[in-house]
């Protein structure tokens, strides 16, 4: 078995969300392999895995979640966090590069913006999920168009 694509026999759906049973894979790889702008990855009933695609000059888009914690990690690229208590007032900045995480408290304003030449490749973990199990966002506009 390639130790790069390992996935759970305990997961028998043709769906791209890999949940709610346990599930084993290599993030690293399947986010490389996403060319989704968000794809559920995993949900189960208090934790989602989303993988997103955000191209060069491309962002996830300003955004807050009132009742859930989020967990962000570079699986691939350069990033630019854009933080702050108000969407007005994104006043910290952090660049992440690859294996580096962000979490992010439930109501605090957000943004990530790719700050390099290649697709930025993300895994972030919501707690509770907040998108529905097997949603596939292909552009942003499809994501736009869902909230």
């Amino acid at each position: 078995m390639n130790p790069h694509h390992f996935y759970s026999a305990y997961n028998h759906s043709s769906s791209p969300d890999h949940g709610p049973g346990a599930f084993a894979a290599n993030i690293t790889a399947a986010a490389g392999q996403n060319r989704n702008f968000r794809t559920t990855f995993w949900t189960g009933d208090s934790l989602q895995m989303t993988l997103m695609h955000i191209s060069p000059q491309g962002e996830v888009g300003l955004e807050t979640h009132p009742d859930t914690d989020q967990f962000i990690r570079v699986e691939q690229g350069r990033a630019l966090v854009c933080l702050g208590d108000r969407p007005e007032n994104l006043s910290v900045h952090r660049y992440l590069t690859r294996n580096c995480g962000i979490f992010i408290p439930a109501g605090l304003w957000h943004n990530i913006l790719n700050a390099g030449p290649c697709p930025l490749k993300l895994s972030s973990i919501y707690a509770p999920p907040h998108h529905p199990r097997g949603t596939v966002h292909g552009t942003p506009a499809d994501a736009a168009r869902d909230h």
